[in-house]
């Protein structure tokens, strides 16, 4: 399966963006998909995931900000962002597999190109 991240730019703090994961080849809406970030200077980390059953999952620091759902019809995740602060600043990817929703990427066999979000103070 490809994947294929965008919605990315620059935004000023407290503003909104809403990233896109189009996946393309053997896709199938029994797997989970999930956004991870590479914040400058920084490790890969985890933000949201959502199971092919709807079920989600978020990292502490964006609850209550970030939705992420997806469109099985599609073949297509969303992250909407919202309340966006200068600590959200990073590359963002959408990965997926043929597991669980796991919030640790090794899991993850594919992953998109990455889009950059940068959120000005």
């Amino acid at each position: 399966v490809q994947l294929q991240a965008s919605g990315g730019g620059l935004v000023q703090a407290g503003g909104s963006l809403r990233l896109s994961c189009a996946a393309s080849g053997r896709t199938s809406p029994r797997v989970p998909m999930a956004w991870f970030r590479v914040p400058p200077g920084k490790e890969r980390e985890f933000v949201a995931g959502i199971g092919w059953g709807g079920d989600t999952l978020y990292t502490d620091s964006v609850k209550d900000r970030f939705t992420i759902s997806r469109d099985n019809a599609r073949n297509t995740m969303y992250l909407q962002m919202n309340t966006l602060k200068p600590e959200d600043t990073a590359v963002y990817y959408c990965a997926t597999h043929n597991g669980g929703l796991y919030k640790y990427a090794r899991y993850y066999t594919s992953w998109g190109q990455g889009t950059l979000v940068t959120v000005s103070s």
